[in-house]
């Protein structure tokens, strides 16, 4: 039987785009063919959402992405004013994200593995990834703490999310942390499906020994503070690496907001990165073309991308930071405004 120390050896270490130059190999890349100039025009459609001063980024992410070593990735973008919201899984904030800033790892595994000896070494898989089940444990306990330390009521799962962030600010074992910048930066994480993660066992442990007064959280509020985003947006763009929850959360924003009687545009830029194929029907692998019908993407600035992100999404974002569009951006700072109770409101939505 292998011993947890001999599993968690080799530490998953996060790719830095500030330390590599993607442009030439981008612009080599435009003048190629099938999947190589697809991501070479997601590329320059993500750069002009940067450039184009009344765009509101928005990025999605689902699937295992944290833990795959794409934090730093995500760190950098939020840092650098290349992102103004996150809608995001559970797990790749809360079970990875927030885990590490605790001050554990994610470690290098291998998918030729005899599971049932994991069980028994308390070591969760994420198909070549490792985690110390314990370690999830202590993550778990210290969210049901973050919310024993609220007032008992509903949040939306960024107000929630911020609460983290302020906790990290005191007691985070890294300076990386994308939930800790975001909270610093004013840049809002929702995650729709908040308990389908470690959050959702933090809070269980929370609610089970609070039954008459607890915190919950309100997935519609979410709903309703990104439509105020959207309509405090001249534009906005969707960077979307992979599909789901995430995707149709942000693209719904605009459907939303026309159910309310409200004017609002189509998202005007659009990229996604993704292996789902569209044939079956499901969310994750449809066209950005296909979400045009709903009206929720132009289609004048869309790109899919066929792509395992771990390849592609480093290389998008580097070749982002070194164009340099970024630099003349000074962010929206959306938490501030969600959080503002005088900020004006559409009547429809007061």
């Amino acid at each position: 039987m292998p011993k947890k120390s001999d599993l968690l050896r080799d530490v998953v270490e996060h790719v830095d785009i500030t330390k590599f130059n993607a442009v030439p190999l981008m612009q080599a890349y435009s003048k190629m063919a099938f999947s190589a100039r697809d991501l070479a025009r997601a590329s320059d459609i993500y750069d002009r959402m940067l450039g184009d001063k009344d765009c509101s980024v928005i990025l999605c992410l689902a699937g295992s992405l944290i833990s795959a070593g794409l934090k730093r990735v995500v760190y950098d973008l939020v840092s650098n004013n290349m992102v103004d919201a996150i809608v995001s899984t559970g797990a790749n904030i809360v079970d990875q994200d927030f885990f590490e800033a605790l001050g554990f790892s994610h470690y290098q595994g291998t998918k030729w593995v005899d599971d049932k000896a994991l069980r028994d070494a308390r070591v969760d898989r994420i198909y070549d990834t490792f985690i110390d089940e314990d370690e999830l444990g202590r993550c778990d306990n210290t969210l049901s703490k973050i919310a024993g330390g609220l007032e008992p009521g509903a949040y939306s799962s960024r107000q929630f999310i911020d609460e983290m962030g302020k906790y990290l600010v005191k007691n985070s074992k890294v300076k990386d942390s994308i939930v800790m910048e975001c909270f610093k930066k004013k840049v809002p994480i929702f995650v729709p499906a908040f308990s389908d993660c470690s959050a959702g066992f933090g809070l269980l442990h929370h609610q089970w020994h609070n039954p008459e007064a607890h915190v919950k959280i309100d997935s519609v509020r979410d709903f309703r503070e990104l439509v105020r985003i959207k309509l405090a947006s001249k534009d906005t763009g969707l960077l979307m690496i992979g599909g789901g929850v995430p995707k149709n959360f942000a693209q719904d924003i605009t459907v939303g907001a026309e159910m309310l009687g409200l004017d609002v545009k189509m998202h005007k830029y659009a990229v996604q990165i993704t292996v789902a194929d569209e044939r079956d029907g499901a969310l994750s692998g449809s066209t950005l073309r296909e979400a045009c019908s709903w009206g929720k993407v132009d289609v004048l600035w869309e790109q899919m991308v066929y792509s395992e992100a771990s390849m592609s999404f480093p290389l998008l974002a580097s070749h982002a930071y070194h164009k340099g569009s970024w630099k003349a951006r000074k962010g929206f700072k959306w938490s501030a405004l969600l959080d503002d109770a005088k900020a004006k409101i559409p009547q429809a939505l007061a």
